[in-house]
C-alpha cells in the first residue's frame, strides 16, 4: 500500500511538473515548482534528490520563461569546432585554429 502511495505521488509530481517548460510567464512557472515540498513527504531517497535539485536549480528553470534558449544551438557549436579540431589535428598554431573557429561562424 505504502508503495502504491509513493507511485502515486510521484505521478501527481509530473503531471504537474509536465508543462513548465512551455509556460512564459515567470508566475505560472513557479506554481508547479511550489508542489515540490510534496516530494519532501515521499519517504524515498531518489525523490528527495530530485526535490533538492529542483530547488537548487528553479532560478535557471525560471529563467527559460524570459530567454527561450535551448542547448541544441550550442551543441551545434561545440561539435561544428570538433570538425575543424579534428580536420586542424597536427597544426599547433592555436591563432591559426581561433581564425578557423572565427570564419566558421561569420556566416
Amino acid at each position: 500500500m505504502s508503495l502504491n502511495e509513493t507511485i502515486n505521488t510521484v505521478l501527481i509530481l509530473k503531471d504537474k511538473l509536465k508543462h513548465i517548460w512551455t509556460y512564459t510567464s515567470r508566475t505560472w512557472a513557479r506554481k508547479p515548482l511550489t508542489n515540490v515540498p510534496l516530494a519532501k513527504t515521499i519517504n524515498h531517497s531518489v525523490v528527495h534528490k530530485f526535490a533538492n535539485m529542483l530547488m537548487k536549480h528553479s532560478y535557471g528553470i525560471l529563467n527559460h520563461c524570459d530567454y527561450k534558449i535551448h542547448t541544441s544551438k550550442l551543441e551545434g557549436v561545440n561539435n561544428k569546432i570538433k570538425v575543424i579540431k579534428r580536420k586542424a589535428y597536427g597544426f599547433h598554431d592555436e591563432r591559426y585554429f581561433s581564425l578557423k573557429i572565427i570564419q566558421a561562424f561569420a556566416n
